[in-house]
């Protein structure tokens, strides 16, 4: 057997760096769905269809945030168990992020509400010389309800 077919055992991390440029946005996104490729394809986790649409959206906006707030590196990190996936970015501002109340009339700046209503967490802790944000989104279909392939 090769060592791409292997298993993967869980609990499962994977890191990549970005420069802070826009490009970065689109990589990231690509990394966090290949991850959920791996989730499925070596660690026997069925990933429902609902985190393909989530966890790209949820990467995009926390990146977008960073790349306009946070000139400079970032890191993003992919953490997943039986349960759920804990994605985390790091960038190098210390001002935390606000979290604005639902305005019909405002024109943009919806992008952390967004990422709250899809996530069952998220939190924000300053880590110098920036900060970590930090959301975690359940593997589940349903809640309570752990799929494994």
């Amino acid at each position: 057997m090769s060592s791409a077919q292997e298993p993967v055992k869980l609990p499962i991390t994977r890191t990549a760096g970005y420069d802070g440029s826009t490009a970065g946005i689109a990589a990231a996104r690509a990394f966090a769905m290949d991850f959920l490729h791996l989730l499925g394809t070596r660690c026997g986790l069925v990933v429902p269809a609902r985190l393909r649409e989530v966890v790209p959206l949820v990467v995009s906006e926390l990146t977008t945030n960073a790349c306009k707030y946070a000139p400079g590196p970032q890191r993003l990190e992919l953490e997943a168990d039986e349960a759920d996936l804990r994605l985390s970015l790091w960038d190098t501002s210390p001002a935390l992020p606000v979290v604005l109340a639902a305005d019909p009339g405002r024109i943009g700046q919806h992008g952390l509400a967004i990422v709250t209503a899809l996530c069952q967490d998220y939190t924000v802790h300053p880590q110098p010389p920036g900060k970590r944000t930090t959301v975690r989104i359940s593997l589940a279909d349903s809640p309570g309800h752990t799929t494994l392939a």
